[in-house]
């Protein structure tokens, strides 16, 4: 792998001057770009140096998952299961929401050009700490590795081709594109050396918020689950297939397991499921969609902005309304009538009123009217009862539409709930019933019967199980299970739906496969000849 980089790099070398030589005559002017290292690197020159750098990136996870744009915002937006409507003048920011749903960004949109620079300096940072030159400990590198598996998995999903810099080669010279299997290689390379090289832990809670093995194993069983989709084959493998199952059977041996009392998974306290966390508040997660007069004592109130469509909505069983006891199935939640007494498990009584803090807020999907923590029906800030709707119309003309929406239009979606902290620093990232399912879409590509699999993560959900699965129930199940988790765009993508009609999405998208990578930045197409920008942009 070492030997065909350097190659690529030449080429590119050559390639970068040729394109001087071309323009030598004009005012053209080499500008620096977000993938140049520092002038005159030699490598990191201390073990300690090399281990800041580990922490460094830590730390820029935690921001680049923390945040309710960028990349969430491209995996969950730009699907079935998440939209941003504008209220009045609220979430309007000149469209840049609105068009990730509609799948009418273009090559400027800010959400996708910070995705490109975020996760391309994470991948530098990690090959300067795996530089030869480099002082970095055996631990070092095998973070490093992990993080620009990762880095380079992101940028491969979402833009389908990755500029690679040679931490050797000269500063100027142009980062050479891999793409396909070429990318996939360097992605399986790294990912293997992390799990050779960093610590196996079971689910144990508190050290589960740095990479282990186990992590480095899920994002490899990610790899060759869409390699068909990464090098355009379009059909699975069997080998990968294969490689999937024998992954996530290692990961079980870890001690890794299916856990009952979904909404408890997403607590700061230790279960069998989490395999990743990222130590980042999840109040992105709660109040981007609550509305302003679902309040706590340690929160004013939500933000009144992210939805999700009725047809998600109608993908989890149980009767149109969704009150708490109403016999829906476990994960689509369900709302208080009023709060819980003080001391109810998790939960603290700031205000000292009797009822613990948040718990009038239910967990899941909230639909129909809201209550307050003493059972009273809120209401919105115009007087009107607070009951959250299936539709988005326009309170101009009527008609659907995500402009001019009122504050109670689209059902809210709630994971992480504020009855343990409104801002608690505990945001899931890899789990094991990911994994799970993972291992039964294998085994139906491989031709085999996944049924036992999903109905055994269907029954601890209280859901029917099915009495047979298929390639649509086995989407839809990853819906249920994984909604707001990072994704849903991917999985559609697999599953060949992401270019499927759902509700105010651009007709020219529909059935437009383009769409399935975002836009090369123009900036980044103009400084690298060798990213040549993705068709339909």
């Amino acid at each position: 792998m070492i030997n065909y980089l350097k190659t690529k790099f030449k080429t590119a070398t050559y390639s970068f001057f040729t394109l001087v030589l071309l323009f030598s005559c004009t005012d053209l002017e080499i500008e620096a770009t977000d993938s140049l290292l520092a002038p005159n690197f030699e490598g990191i020159a201390t073990a300690e140096e090399a281990a800041s750098q580990v922490s460094a990136m830590y730390n820029s996870i935690n921001g680049y998952i923390g945040d309710q744009a960028n990349l969430y915002a491209l995996s969950e937006v730009t699907t079935d299961e998440m939209l941003v409507p504008t209220r009045g003048s609220d979430w309007g920011d000149n469209g840049i929401w609105r068009q990730l749903h509609q799948h009418s960004w273009t090559p400027d949109h800010q959400y996708i050009t910070t995705v490109w620079n975020q996760w391309n300096e994470l991948q530098l940072t990690a090959s300067e700490v795996l530089d030869s030159r480099s002082a970095s400990t055996p631990d070092s590198r095998a973070a490093a590795s992990f993080f620009r598996g990762l880095a380079v998995y992101v940028i491969l999903d979402n833009f389908g081709q990755v500029p690679i810099r040679d931490t050797e080669a000269p500063p100027l010279d142009d980062p050479v594109v891999l793409t396909g299997e070429e990318a996939i290689a360097l992605i399986v390379s790294d990912l293997e050396a992390a799990i050779s090289g960093l610590p196996a832990t079971g689910p144990s809670g508190a050290e589960n918020v740095k990479v282990s093995k186990a992590a480095a194993r899920y994002l490899l069983a990610k790899v060759h689950l869409n390699r068909h989709i990464f090098n355009g084959s379009g059909s699975p493998d069997a080998a990968d297939m294969a490689k999937v199952i024998s992954l996530v059977d290692e990961i079980a041996a870890d001690g890794y397991a299916l856990e009952s009392g979904y909404f408890d998974i997403f607590r700061d306290t230790p279960d069998n499921e989490t395999i990743w966390w990222i130590n980042t508040g999840v109040g992105n997660r709660i109040w981007n969609g609550l509305h302003y007069n679902l309040v706590t004592p340690e929160q004013s109130g939500g933000w009144n902005g992210f939805s999700t469509l009725s047809e998600f909505y109608d993908l989890f069983e149980g009767p149109e309304s969704n009150v708490v006891g109403g016999g829906q199935e476990e994960r689509r939640g369900g709302v208080p009538l009023q709060g819980e007494p003080a001391g109810a498990d998790g939960t603290v009584d700031t205000d000292g009123d009797g009822i613990a803090d948040g718990t009038h807020i239910g967990f899941g999907f909230l639909k129909g009217q809201q209550y307050g923590p003493t059972g009273t029906p809120l209401t919105e800030r115009g007087g009107s009862p607070l009951n959250f709707t299936r539709e988005f119309l326009s309170t101009v003309t009527g008609s659907p539409s995500l402009l001019d929406n009122d504050e109670v239009q689209g059902i809210r979606v709630l994971k992480y709930n504020p009855r343990y902290g409104g801002f608690t620093s505990h945001e899931i990232f890899f789990r094991y019933s990911d994994a799970h399912l993972m291992k039964a879409e294998a085994i139906l590509r491989s031709g085999g019967d996944a049924t036992a699999l999903v109905n055994e993560l269907r029954v601890l959900r209280g859901a029917t199980p099915f009495g047979s699965v298929t390639e649509q129930n086995l989407i839809d199940e990853r819906g249920r299970e994984l909604y707001i988790e990072f994704w849903r765009r991917n999985d559609l993508i697999r599953f060949g739906q992401y270019t499927r009609d759902w509700e105010f999405k651009d007709p020219a998208a529909i059935g437009n496969t383009d769409r399935e990578l975002f836009p090369i930045p123009a900036t980044q197409v103009i400084l690298n000849p060798n990213l040549v920008q993705n068709p339909g942009y």
